[in-house]
């Protein structure tokens, strides 16, 4: 195990260095976000490598990758422009579609900070939502589109989180209430769910491929170290 942790230490500077050490310095390709139809794409469209990476926000591994993974990959190869990231959603619950809806809220350049606000808050709001009572489950499950979102972001103190990033309450309700985006996500993630290769969260596919039994950076590290 220290030498897998020795490993992957040595890999994921070797992805840092690569990216500090070519590509014009002033540019930051991580400034460039675009949305697409089942999430964000991050980086240089022209970049040699197309990473895209499968989440949900209600999963745990998810938010260890984001932790480990996401600092390495957006300091070093995505900044530099020789890997793009697209960040895809795949729906496990209702609640991870209210979590999608506020990452998504407001203009593309806001999302990458928006989703690491939310992954990386993931072990405070997840286990209100484990120790949710019936009565909070029911009003999760009844009424209209808005209102379930409403209140499961509520009650999971999600609003807290987004006007920490300088969001109104009244900007968020617009954004939980987007049934055209609600659906959008959903049905790219129904499609992605059946794509070969994807059993869980998180997964990856380099250049559209579906890396098999990927789904920590330890794993993943290595793959694109290969590719550079």
């Amino acid at each position: 195990m220290k030498l897998t942790a020795r490993l992957v230490t040595l890999v994921t500077a070797a992805l840092l260095a690569i990216g500090a050490a070519d590509g014009p310095a002033n540019r930051d390709w991580n400034a460039t976000v675009v949305e697409t139809e089942a999430g964000h794409r991050i980086g240089n469209p022209d970049a040699a490598l197309k990473l895209t990476e499968f989440i949900s926000y209600t999963c745990p591994a998810c938010a260890e990758f984001a932790r480990e993974g996401d600092p390495a990959l957006k300091l070093g190869l995505v900044r530099q422009g020789r890997v793009s990231l697209e960040i895809r959603h795949l729906l496990r619950d209702p609640v991870d579609l209210t979590v999608a809806l506020l990452a998504h809220c407001g203009p593309a350049a806001k999302f990458p900070q928006n989703h690491a606000a939310l992954m990386l808050s993931q072990d405070r709001w997840l286990p209100v939502i484990q120790r949710s009572t019936p009565a909070q489950r029911q009003r999760w499950s009844t009424g209209d589109h808005a209102g379930r979102h409403r209140a499961m972001a509520s009650d999971a103190g999600l609003y807290a989180i987004m006007e920490q990033r300088g969001y109104g309450r009244a900007e968020l309700d617009r954004c939980l209430a987007d049934k055209a985006t609600a659906e959008r996500l959903a049905e790219a993630s129904a499609a992605d769910w059946k794509r070969p290769g994807i059993a869980g969260t998180p997964a990856f596919a380099i250049d559209g491929q579906v890396l098999a039994g990927t789904h920590r950076w330890r794993q993943l590290a290595p793959q694109l170290a290969a590719r550079q």
